[in-house]
């Protein structure tokens, strides 16, 4: 049992390593692990209509041009009415920037530096230029930065490459996923091999429940923070709204987000403390939503992670490896707490540990 219990650690010290690796080549990485993280998404139809004598590439091509024919129609509906809201706010800046200039303390302003309302009108409008030519900045950075070097030259054009390519990415993974499955699986000494590949499986459905879950969850979130937004009379709701629901991909982060744009834009437009009360409830009651019934039906328990465990893995991982390592936090704190609950069973049951033998059933998906 104890050389069982060291395989399980090594395993892990080998997955930290590939963590570690997957963090140097983040720029190309990033891009693969879209792909791969829609493939997870998308496999469940691909494999339905596999079981009904549909070719794996038919089925794949089917479930990826119904993806893009829906993914379109959401951008017809919704790239029209961003661009909407965004004109608005335009338009609207002014009379925003008036509005908070004379709600915010002066002691806030002058901390800032801000003497008059021209000051803040000025900084609010460096922002957004800032925002808009943001694009334009990055290339000439970009374009000064690479002139120094080859190298740098290379790895910019392999990320660029890796973003254009993801529909590339996608299509082998989806096509390929179970075989790349068993050949890994059949890398495995045979000794190995049961253990090795029930706990593979069950890391396998943590990621995959997370990943399409966590997906959907988004999903629902930005429709009901939008039309919650809309109902309350905020400013720019499905701007407000896609975008908190499209941050929740990191656990909580879009609820933050949410809260604090929301409750701004209802400070400066209606001058009250109910429409700011009504903005931040919204977002907690859809939380609270989302905890109790959105997230148990959609994902259930297969991720098994405490709440606190999740927003401790969420910080950990974003001091530790920036915005990768907020995004992957969750998922791989998941595979790991697989192989913790494994290692201690083997553990439990092993004569290092000495005593009467713990009776209870091998962890399993």
């Amino acid at each position: 049992m104890n050389r069982k219990i060291w395989i399980v650690f090594g395993f892990v010290f080998g997955l930290l390593l590939l963590t570690g690796f997957f963090f140097l080549i983040r720029s190309i990485f990033i891009p693969f692990l879209l792909a791969l993280m829609l493939a997870y998404f998308l496999d469940p139809a691909v494999d339905w209509l596999e079981e009904r004598r549909v070719s794996r590439t038919i089925a794949v091509c089917l479930v990826f041009a119904a993806f893009l024919a829906i993914a379109g129609t959401l951008l017809v509906f919704l790239v029209p009415r961003v661009k909407s809201e965004l004109s608005f706010l335009q338009k609207a800046l002014p009379g925003y920037v008036d509005n908070l200039y004379n709600l915010v303390p002066p002691s806030v302003l002058e901390w800032f530096g801000i003497t008059e309302e021209q000051d803040l009108q000025g900084l609010i409008n460096k922002a957004l230029a800032g925002a808009k030519n943001l694009s334009f900045d990055l290339v000439n950075q970009v374009a000064v930065f690479l002139s120094h070097a080859f190298t740098s030259t290379l790895r910019f054009f392999l990320a660029l490459l890796g973003y254009f390519i993801i529909p590339i990415y996608l299509f082998y993974l989806l096509r390929d996923f179970d075989r790349m499955k068993d050949a890994l699986v059949d890398l495995v000494p045979y000794r190995w091999r049961q253990s090795t590949v029930s706990v593979g499986l069950e890391i396998n459905d943590v990621l995959g429940g997370f990943i399409r879950g966590q997906l959907t969850v988004c999903m629902i979130l930005a429709v009901l923070y939008s039309l919650g937004l809309l109902l309350i009379g905020i400013d720019m709701p499905f701007v407000i709204g896609i975008v908190s629901g499209v941050a929740f991909i990191i656990p909580y982060m879009g609820t933050l987000i949410g809260m604090v744009i929301a409750g701004t834009m209802a400070v400066v437009k209606f001058h009250d403390l109910l429409h700011p009360f009504l903005a931040i409830g919204l977002f907690g009651l859809v939380q609270a939503l989302e905890g109790t019934a959105i997230t148990p039906r959609i994902v259930g328990d297969r991720v098994g992670l405490h709440p606190l465990g999740t927003i401790l893995a969420v910080l950990i991982g974003g001091e530790l490896f920036g915005f990768l390592g907020l995004l992957l936090a969750v998922p791989v704190t998941a595979s790991l707490n697989v192989l913790f609950r494994h290692a201690l069973y083997r553990y439990r049951r092993s004569e290092f540990r000495g005593g009467e033998p713990v009776l209870e059933d091998e962890p399993n998906g």
